[in-house]
């Protein structure tokens, strides 16, 4: 348009967007501008309807199992695992939807996933008590799959618009998410995504300003799994940054606050069935997919669970004070984005576990931080990989197959060292943006469509936007 580029050439009176190394950003149509978006096919619409069409694939990708069961290893051969049926009858939901809760519970999952799948396998049972009333003969636990499918349908569509509204005038990179070959595969195993949407409707509150909400969605989220608790990481760097504590302050006191509230119940009347997953998760020896089990595999050395708690802890420990100087040594300020992917990142790469379905964790900090179709491809290509690559690995210590039929463990190991390299190569791209911000797509489109209305610096920083540096580890602080 040409008042934006009226824009671009009053607020760069150098030129420097014409001499430089920044790309140039194609005009933008009337349809485009935030505001004045007026067809029936608007960019909400499509990429709901692309979410649609991607949930319709993976239902009919997941049809095996849902038709002809979830035995092993046909589910394995099939590609359709998901741990909501094995726990099902492995965890008690069969005979009571509140068994979590029980004090001899031995659900391995932090509290709030407890109370969502309880929900679920009582309006499981409930309906597939209706439905028998009536005539039809619907399995319980076939309902229970159902529910858990739709309502990570609807999360989809849910992180995908929330992802959108953070990529500001970038909206289009939300399709990335609405079609990603990660949520379409690994998506409908466990309950990954409620803690996606968590951490996304976390950062766009933190966006809004609105830290209490920002931090009661940041201790939910963190009652779901841990990694959405790691924004508060990238928000303490750039607190330190700016010497602006006020965000960190209210986002980490709602946190403690929300997290407390749904975990201090069973914590004080059950604290047994409370403990279950923290114990598990102290003790748990090398699982799959991780670079320990790859290691392991690949040499016949043994991990204890012990021994792994603390290496893991410490290497991740270790990870988070690099990506803390990279924070604070930086010319220019990492955005908010760029800090919270390399800290979840880091915690992939050297967690006890990688299930098939953390994929997800990435994605939306992908987009987010490096909106990129070509490296977003690279990186859906290495996930879908080792998605198989973890399932043949599967196959071959259930089926009693001849070792000829099977997926060698070398293919396995070497989907994971792909997932690996592909990792740390995403990381490398993050760190070269950080330090050289011309590459930083969206930095460049916020130079180029340099509007007085739009953010200045980082479109979902709240008051870190724009703000002066005040504390940097750099020789002259300039």
């Amino acid at each position: 348009m040409a008042s934006e580029q009226n824009l671009v050439t009053a607020n760069d009176p150098r030129g420097k967007h014409s001499n430089s190394g920044h790309h140039r950003v194609a005009p933008r149509g009337k349809y485009t501008v935030a505001g004045r978006i007026r067809t029936f096919f608007n960019p909400a619409r499509v990429l709901i309807l692309l979410v649609t069409i991607a949930a319709i694939i993976a239902a009919i990708l997941k049809t095996p199992c849902r038709t002809g069961g979830w035995g092993a290893p046909e589910v394995y051969f099939a590609g359709c695992y998901a741990d909501w049926t094995g726990l099902w009858t492995s965890r008690g939901f069969a005979d009571d939807p509140w068994a979590p809760f029980r004090f001899d519970s031995g659900f391995e999952y932090p509290i709030l996933i407890a109370v969502i799948a309880s929900v679920l396998a009582w309006l499981a049972h409930a309906v597939a008590a209706g439905a028998e009333s009536i005539g039809f003969d619907v399995g319980s636990n076939v309902v229970f799959y159902d529910l858990n499918f739709l309502a990570v349908v609807a999360l989809w569509m849910l992180v995908t618009m929330v992802v959108a509204k953070l990529a500001g005038i970038r909206y289009w990179d939300a399709a990335m998410v609405a079609v990603a070959p990660g949520i379409i595969f690994a998506g409908f195993i466990n309950w990954d995504m409620w803690a996606v949407a968590f951490m996304v409707t976390a950062m766009w509150a933190f966006a809004k300003h609105r830290y209490a909400l920002a931090g009661v969605l940041v201790g939910l989220g963190a009652a779901v799994k841990l990694f959405p608790l790691f924004l508060l990481g990238a928000i303490i760097v750039l607190a330190i940054r700016t010497g602006r504590y006020y965000p960190l302050l209210i986002t980490a006191a709602g946190a403690a606050l929300a997290w407390l509230a749904v975990n201090l119940p069973l914590m004080l009347f059950n604290p047994d069935a409370w403990a279950v997953f923290y114990e598990y998760s102290s003790t748990r020896e090398p699982g799959w997919s991780s670079i320990w089990h790859a290691y392991t595999t690949a040499t016949g050395a043994e991990i204890s669970g012990d021994e792994l708690a603390g290496w893991a802890f410490w290497s991740f420990v270790v990870a988070c004070a690099a990506i803390a100087i990279v924070g604070l040594t930086s010319r220019h300020r990492p955005r908010l984005a760029q800090l919270l992917f390399l800290i979840v990142a880091a915690f992939i790469l050297v967690n006890k576990v990688y299930s098939p379905q953390f994929v997800l964790w990435l994605i939306p900090l992908i987009v987010l931080a490096l909106p990129n179709w070509r490296d977003f491809l690279i990186f859906s290509a290495a996930e879908l990989l080792h998605f198989w690559a973890i399932w043949g690995y599967l196959s071959g210590q259930t089926s009693g197959f001849d070792s000829q039929h099977l997926m060698d463990d070398t293919i396995y190991v070497g989907a994971v060292a792909l997932h690996v390299t592909v990792l740390i190569y995403l990381i490398i791209r993050v760190l070269v943006d950080i330090y050289d911000p011309v590459h930083d797509p969206v930095r460049t489109t916020l130079e180029e469509t340099a509007h007085p209305l739009l953010p200045k610096d980082d479109p979902i920083a709240a008051e870190f936007d724009a703000a002066e540096d005040v504390f940097v580890l750099r020789a002259g602080n300039a």
